[in-house]
């Protein structure tokens, strides 16, 4: 490093000193042309647990290395420069363990001009430049690639892509003017902010080549020797690289502005405005259209800079970190050594339900399922209807031929419960009321093995009532998915007094092998996400039942930056079961939950929205304004807001005082995954804690320290 650049980013140098740093390596390769190329490869020394990435020191000694290459260059003993990663991994981006540690905002600044400094060295040799991504490159590992003259990629590359406003970041290292710049702005857009959004969908090697990203992709097993032979190429001019997707005129005149105003407007339908990194990746991307590179990186390191500084960046980490870590290690979890295999699974019920979980279950897990109701009409049904999906998948190239036909050989159905006999894990799918819940296992039971597991999705019902007339109620356990099943992350697993810990330890496993997250809750009335939820809706209903607009309701509510309104959750989930829903609630705590008449009302009458053709909302039903008409006590929208805020955080502390799950992080990782609680939210309880809602509530806060923006943020919530 040199003196000019310990003194321009001095800030930084403490930020690095515990780092794992990633080094970089030089060799020098002689080409078949006569030519050398100084490749140059990343690796923090560890295996591939720990991705190569991008702190402080990495970043100083990059700079260095380029630094010496240029010289080289000059000198003319060296004709390219290449840069690579340790195998599998290219870089997985900012540390963003030492980005966690910035302390103000101008050190967000240099940190952010540090990135672009290193990265544009690598257009500024004086001769040309390449990066080979063996594998995963994320955020700024992807940008390093995006800065380099020319890129290859490895066609099993797993994990390509911009993440970062999927925690509260944009693209600051280059990203957001390169990438639109390279490709065109509808493919950026989608690599982005489209999938970062979509639960940070990722590319693999071969859709980064058909989107432009890469110039060429060869196979893992020749990889870098293939890759050295086509820079080669380039060098000597035998290969003259042409980039169809990169942006002409008529994209930038016409199509640039349009593709930007549909993604804004996207973006509001679908998550709202509370978030405010999506929306300034839109404005930096918008300005890249016209903007020189300079400009572009200027702008980045601005916009970098203030969301480093937020507390929506703060509560985007502290999420990440839930999704990333915790979930993995689920509190309260059994030894999974005792897990009990599953090699045949029983779904009780024919319905749409039940037909989800046949497909997941066949899909994940692709052990035989056997799907059983009350005639044999429903059961054929549901059998083919689960075809049909599986078909679907087929002509969606989604799976293979052999695939479909060893799926469909694994799902039968039947009316006679003894076809249950060798099944290791029975769940139900049938109507949410208790007796006919009881009913179903009490049938089957007789049938079942000692070592069989029995699973219920209940979303309201106290499982361990479920159980009273089961002769070994030791072996059932709540299994809570949320729709769409395929979709949903989340599975809230319901441990009751009687639940045996390898039962519980089979459903963890069972869990993981759908690849869902499980979160281990106590039998309470709504177990975590439902509880809250019905908090929620319950102070919407009791506001427009006591005079308060919808439209204020919906004002109130939208600072918490949920995927949609409190009625339009209402008419998702259903008027009558929301009606259901508030009405167990109010019976477990009637001091603490509504009972809405009304909204029972409003289930008869079957809707609150007018809707177009296309289902699209015009605005509320004039009938429907009408039943909850009559209030005298109106609220204002903060007035609402407080209230709402102030009930949630109450319910969440009497949550963890009762022990409903083993600490306040997992009622955080529910709402997260069951409830599309945004990231930059964290969650309930920062949010809870920015606003003062924790200390109104129960004088004190979830988080010590709060978790907020950093020193000298101007613009924090």
């Amino acid at each position: 490093m040199t003196q000019t650049m310990t003194a321009e980013y001095d800030r930084l140098s403490g930020l690095g000193e515990d780092e794992v740093v990633t080094h970089s390596f030089v060799r020098d390769v002689a080409l078949a042309s006569g030519k050398t190329l100084a490749l140059i490869t990343l690796d923090n020394g560890r295996d591939h647990t720990r991705p190569n990435t991008l702190g402080p020191a990495t970043l100083f000694e990059l700079a260095s290395v380029l630094d010496t290459l240029r010289e080289r260059a000059d000198a003319g003993e060296i004709h390219g420069v290449a840069l690579t990663g340790k195998p599998y991994i290219l870089a997985a981006g900012a540390d963003l363990s030492k980005v966690q540690e910035i302390p103000d905002l101008e050190t967000g600044r240099q940190m952010a001009r540090l990135g672009h400094a290193t990265f544009g060295r690598l257009s500024e040799l004086g001769v040309p430049s390449f990066a080979f991504i063996n594998g995963l490159a994320l955020g700024g590992g992807l940008e390093i690639a995006l800065n380099a003259d020319y890129r290859t990629i490895d066609s099993s590359a797993p994990a390509v892509g911009q993440p970062e406003v999927f925690i509260g970041l944009i693209p600051g290292w280059g990203g957001a003017w390169l990438l639109p710049n390279l490709i065109g702005i509808e493919n950026a857009l989608k690599v982005v902010v489209e999938n970062p959004l979509k639960n940070n969908r990722l590319l693999r090697g071969p859709q980064a080549l058909e989107l432009g990203i890469a110039d060429a992709m060869f196979p893992p097993a020749t990889f870098l020797e293939d890759s050295i032979a086509w820079a080669d190429r380039v060098l000597s001019g035998e290969l003259k690289v042409k980039r169809p997707n990169e942006p002409g005129m008529v994209e930038r005149t016409v199509k640039w502005d349009a593709a930007i105003s549909i993604a804004r407007k996207t973006l509001e339908s679908r998550i709202g405005t509370v978030a405010k990194a999506p929306y300034k990746a839109l404005e930096l991307m918008k300005a890249a259209k016209n903007s020189d590179k300079a400009t572009g990186f200027a702008a980045e390191d601005e916009a970098l800079a203030e969301l480093i500084a937020s507390d929506q960046f703060r509560a985007s980490i502290y999420a990440f970190n839930l999704v990333q870590k915790r979930a993995k290690r689920p509190a309260g979890a059994p030894d999974p050594a005792i897990a009990r295999p599953v090699t045949k699974i029983g779904i009780i019920g024919a319905g749409l339900m039940a037909s989800q979980f046949a497909l997941l279950f066949l899909r994940r897990m692709q052990v035989p399922v056997v799907i059983t109701d009350l005639d044999q009409q429903r059961v054929d049904q549901a059998v083919e209807r689960i075809k049909g999906e599986l078909a679907e998948l087929r002509e969606k190239g989604k799976i293979n031929p052999d695939e479909l036909n060893r799926l469909e050989a694994l799902i039968t159905g039947t009316v006679n419960k003894a076809d249950f006999a060798d099944c290791d894990w029975v769940i139900e799918a049938v109507f949410e009321e208790l007796e006919v819940k009881q009913a179903v296992f009490e049938q089957v039971e007789p049938f079942l093995s000692p070592e069989a597991v029995l699973a219920t999705n209940t979303s309201s019902l106290s499982v361990e009532q479920i159980g009273t007339k089961l002769k070994h109620p030791e072996r059932l356990v709540g299994f809570h998915f949320f729709n769409p099943v395929a979709v949903m992350p989340l599975i809230e697993v319901v441990k009751t007094p009687q639940t045996d810990d390898a039962v519980l330890a089979t459903a963890m496993a069972a869990a993981k092998s759908l690849k869902k997250t499980a979160v281990i809750t106590a039998d309470t009335p709504g177990f975590v996400v439902n509880r809250l939820l019905a908090k929620l809706l319950g102070e919407a209903m009791h506001a427009v039942d006591t005079g308060t607009p919808f439209e204020t309701v919906d004002e109130a509510v939208a600072p918490f930056g949920l995927p949609m309104t409190a009625f339009e959750l209402l008419e998702l989930v259903g008027l009558k079961v929301g009606a259901h829903v508030l009405d167990t609630h109010h019976a477990a705590f009637p001091d603490r939950f509504y009972e809405s008449e009304n909204l029972h009302r409003l289930a008869e009458h079957g809707r609150i929205f007018e809707r177009d053709s296309k289902g699209r909302i015009k605005g509320i039903d004039k009938a429907a304004r009408k039943i909850v008409s009559g209030g005298k006590s109106a609220m204002s929208a903060d007035e609402l807001r407080r209230r709402i805020e102030d009930g949630l955080a109450d319910e969440i502390k009497r949550m963890v005082d009762d022990k409903v799950v083993s600490a306040v992080e997992d009622i955080d990782l529910c709402l997260l995954l069951g409830a599309g609680w945004p990231f930059q939210m964290g969650g309930a309880t920062p949010y809870l804690d920015r606003v003062g809602a924790s200390q109104r509530a129960f004088g004190d806060t979830f988080h010590h320290p709060p978790i907020r923006g950093v020193a000298g943020d101007d613009n924090a919530d």
